[in-house]
């Protein structure tokens, strides 16, 4: 049975509503949350700032893969489609590091976002750092030539050795790497046009790095590892409970951002410090 919401003078921001309209979205908790977090991305002036949003929220790859700022279910719109070994639950979706990955469809070269005014999330639920014999994950990313020697757009929260970056071009002048000795929080990389790369842990600045400006590649971004000249490598295994792509932001969208998503997970019982 299909209950009206507006029958018991419930309302919800349009944005959301499509949300729920396109996705199937159901329960009034997970509702709720995620109207809130609309409302909020809104009054922070951060709404359009973002190209894509996935919440993961419901619990299952179905409704998982949708992208809330534009639930279509599309690659022009983003939304995700899920590949090889994942967990869907209603604390996130988890790759299993092996060979689990997922396709934005989002191409930040033809997107306009470029190395010097862009921002990148990832919300990890995972505290340890994995393990394989490269030593190498990533959250989120993609990469133009061979992983190392030209641009790529992505983060890592946790790496063997207790390291955790952010990318946004080159990797020799523009990383961003920092130590981190837990992988669980909310991890924003982002950059603005007075080309100051900061990358953030739930709130709290890891890292701050002068970069040099200069476009990204024309390759889509993937989720649980890195796109590498469209091949998926660099696997990650950290549970996924937010992630973004969009506009560079100052410092307070920034905090402001971290303050949305956190009272978000927080209202679905899944936030991590």
């Amino acid at each position: 049975m299909i209950i009206n919401p507006y029958a018991f003078g419930v309302s919800y921001d349009p944005d959301a509503q499509a949300f729920f309209t396109a996705s199937g979205l159901t329960g009034a908790t997970n509702l709720t949350a995620i109207n809130n977090l609309v409302i909020a991305l809104k009054g922070y002036g951060i709404w359009t700032k973002m190209k894509a949003i996935y919440p993961f929220i419901g619990g299952t790859a179905a409704l998982h893969k949708w992208n809330l700022k534009d639930p279509q279910d599309t690659n022009a719109a983003f939304r995700l489609v899920f590949n090889g070994g994942w967990s869907h639950a209603s604390t996130g979706a988890t790759p299993n590091g092996v060979n689990g990955w997922a396709n934005t469809y989002f191409n930040p070269a033809t997107n306009s976002i470029v190395a010097n005014y862009n921002h990148i999330s990832y919300y990890s639920r995972t505290s340890a750092a994995g393990s394989n014999a490269l030593n190498q994950f990533y959250e989120i990313g993609m990469s133009g030539t061979n992983g190392f020697t030209s641009d790529i757009f992505g983060l890592y929260s946790r790496r063997q050795g207790d390291t955790a970056a952010y990318d946004c071009g080159v990797f020799v002048n523009n990383r961003n790497s920092v130590t981190n000795t837990n992988g669980q929080g909310f991890y924003l990389g982002k950059t603005n046009n007075d080309l100051t790369s900061k990358y953030y842990k739930s709130g709290t600045l890891l890292g701050t790095k002068s970069i040099t400006a200069q476009n990204l590649a024309s390759y889509n971004v993937y989720l649980g590892g890195l796109n590498d000249l469209n091949s998926i490598i660099y696997y990650s295994n950290k549970q996924c409970a937010f992630a973004s792509i969009g506009d560079g932001l100052s410092d307070t969208e920034a905090a402001n951002f971290y303050t949305a998503v956190q009272n978000f997970n927080t209202a679905l019982n899944r936030q991590v410090v």
